[in-house]
């Protein structure tokens, strides 16, 4: 394995950041099927992205309040202190070392329908609606639900490098679901490159699954670290809170660089398709 520097730009500001990988070209193949695909049906299916209105009423209220007692909870199976007025902006100054993110992610990073004082399931039929298919929370291969909590640290690498998760076998015919939780902006949101779905193995310049370790973290999505055309240009859609951004699996996205001075929270989802 070598060291390279992925270098892109986010909104048109540059970064760059190491990886540790065997980087290599794919072959001449296109792995998104546009015939078949869970986004064929929408006004930007050619995007590979949109932003939708998700939540109604005091839905969003008890999604963050979730998510704040699993993060609690993270806290009190690792024995990490806390003040008892917390809020999730201010986790970085709870949680100072490396170290101890990664016990809590550890934990917040795989999570279930059953961890959520929420009816996950009620989004299944929202976004279904949206997007033509009929939809379902649960992954067969995996052989339950799965959801994530993505927190990142101000000025850190809490980070996952770009890439695709279709090249991971239970999420090739998935929405991904990105929703804002909190201090989500144009400095900390997830940005996406667009049209690169329709991207061809052989302009992609990547790692296997779990090939790529940034800042110590081996990461179980391949990174990508350029295409034929270069370093990435990436862009923040930045959806507002109550929105949430869904995309194809064969998107790129990540690197969600937080250059604010909060923590940044929010919550990813992946829905396959309801099997007739």
């Amino acid at each position: 394995m070598a060291a390279e520097t992925c270098k892109l730009s986010i909104d048109n500001t540059p970064y760059q950041f190491e990886v540790i990988g065997d980087f290599f070209w794919g072959k001449e193949e296109l792995l998104y099927k546009p015939e078949n695909s869970v986004i064929s049906k929408t006004s930007w299916s050619e995007k590979g992205y949109g932003v939708v209105e998700a939540f109604f009423g005091n839905e969003f209220q008890n999604l963050k309040d979730s998510i704040k007692k699993n993060i609690i909870k993270a806290f009190k199976i690792n024995k990490i202190e806390y003040p008892s007025n917390f809020e999730l902006r201010d986790y970085h100054n709870v949680v100072k070392t490396d170290k101890q993110h990664l016990q809590v992610i550890d934990i917040t990073r795989s999570l279930t329908n059953e961890d959520f004082d929420f009816d996950i399931d009620a989004l299944t039929e929202r976004f279904g609606k949206i997007l033509g298919y009929k939809l379902t929370s649960w992954v067969e291969e995996l052989q339950k639900s799965h959801i994530q909590i993505r927190i990142n640290r101000p000025s850190s690498l809490d980070i996952n490098p770009p890439h695709r998760d279709g090249y991971l076998s239970y999420w090739e015919d998935v929405v991904n679901v990105w929703i804002p939780i909190e201090s989500c902006n144009e400095q900390t949101s997830l940005p996406v490159l667009p049209g690169s779905h329709l991207l061809p193995e052989n302009e992609i310049y990547r790692t296997n699954s779990k090939g790529a370790t940034i800042n110590g973290n081996t990461y179980f999505v391949p990174c990508i670290l350029k295409t034929k055309d270069g370093n990435m240009d990436m862009i923040r859609p930045n959806p507002k809170e109550g929105n949430a951004l869904l995309f194809s699996p064969f998107l790129i996205h990540g690197a969600a660089v937080n250059r604010s001075d909060k923590t940044r929270v929010s919550i990813e989802l992946r829905f396959p398709k309801l099997k007739a």
